[in-house]
C-alpha cells in the first residue's frame, strides 16, 4: 500500500499515541517487503531444508519489534532501522533453532578435510567438479555445502560476540561506535586478504559479488541486470566463494 509522507506522519503519529491497530497494520503492510529482501538474502546460504515461511515469521517479528520501537522524532529513516532489526531477528532464530544439522556439519567437515588432502596431493587448488566426484555428490551440493559453511562461519562469529557481550555486561558498557587497536588491525588485514583474494576471481565473479554483497541486490535482481537466469547468477555466487574458501585458506596456512 502507497502512502504520503504526509498520510505516514499521521499513521505513526496514531500508532504511537494510542497503538492504533489500523495505523500499525498499514506500516506493517507498507514495509513488509523489506522481510522478503532480507528472507531472500539470508536464504542464499542456508539449506533448503530451511522453511522461507519460518525465516519470513522471524523477520515478521522483527519487523514488528521496530515498529514498537522506533521513535520517528529522530533523523533516522525507519527502513533502515527496521532492516537491523529484521535482519537480526532471522539470525537469531536460525542461532537459537541450531538450523544447521549435525549431518550437515559433518559434511562440511569431511569436504574440508578431503579438499585439504587433494590439495596437497595435486599441489593445486581443485575444483567443485574434483571435489564432487570424490564425494560422490553433485557440483551443486558442493557448492550449497560451501554456502552453507559461510553462513555458519557468521552465525557462529554472532554468538560468539553476544556471548562476549554477556561476560561482560556486569563491569563494562560497549561503545559499538568504537574498536580497539586489535580489532581495528585485524579487520584491516582480514579487509586487505578479502580484497586481494577476490581480485583473482574472474570479472563476472567479481561483479556478482559486488553487488550482492556491496550493493545489496538479490540473485534475482543481479540476474535481471545481467540477463542471467538466478540459479545461473546463484551458481556464479557459489563458485565465487568456492575460490575465495580455497584462497583464503592458503592465506591462513601462510600465516
Amino acid at each position: 500500500m502507497q502512502t504520503t509522507s504526509v498520510e505516514e506522519q499521521k499513521l505513526w503519529q496514531s500508532w504511537k499515541a494510542n497503538r492504533d491497530p489500523h495505523a500499525g497494520d498499514v506500516l506493517m503492510r507498507k514495509y513488509k517487503p523489506l522481510v522478503s529482501y532480507h528472507v531472500q538474502r539470508i536464504a542464499v546460504g542456508l539449506p533448503k531444508s530451511v522453511s522461507r515461511d519460518e525465516l519470513n515469521s522471524l523477520g515478521m517479528m522483527g519487523l514488528f519489534d521496530a515498529l514498537n520501537k522506533f521513535d520517528p522524532t529522530r533523523d533516522l529513516k525507519f527502513d533502515t532501522y527496521a532492516s537491523f532489526r529484521v535482519r537480526g531477528a532471522i539470525i537469531d532464530g536460525l542461532r537459537k533453532e541450531d538450523w544447521l544439522p549435525r549431518s550437515a556439519r559433518e559434511k562440511t567437515k569431511k569436504m574440508d578435510m578431503l579438499i585439504e588432502e587433494m590439495e596437497q596431493r595435486l599441489q593445486r587448488h581443485v575444483t567443485p567438479e574434483e571435489v564432487a566426484i570424490e564425494l560422490n555428490i553433485t557440483v551443486d551440493e558442493v557448492f550449497q555445502t560451501v554456502r552453507e559453511h559461510f553462513a555458519s562461519n557468521i552465525l557462529s562469529m554472532d554468538e560468539q560476540l553476544q556471548d562476549d557481550e554477556s561476560d561482560n555486561k556486569t563491569f563494562s558498557i560497549r561503545d559499538d561506535s568504537i574498536k580497539t587497536p586489535e580489532q581495528e588491525a585485524m579487520q584491516a588485514e582480514l579487509i586487505q586478504d578479502l580484497s586481494a583474494s577476490i581480485l583473482k576471481l574472474n570479472d563476472k565473479e567479481q561483479l556478482v559479488l559486488s553487488l550482492f554483497y556491496t550493493e545489496e541486490m538479490t540473485l534475482t535482481e543481479i540476474g535481471e541486470m545481467l540477463e542471467l537466469s538466478t540459479s545461473r547468477i546463484s551458481q556464479i555466487h557459489s563458485k565465487a566463494l568456492f575460490k575465495l574458501r580455497n584462497l583464503l585458506t592458503e592465506e591462513m596456512r601462510n600465516l
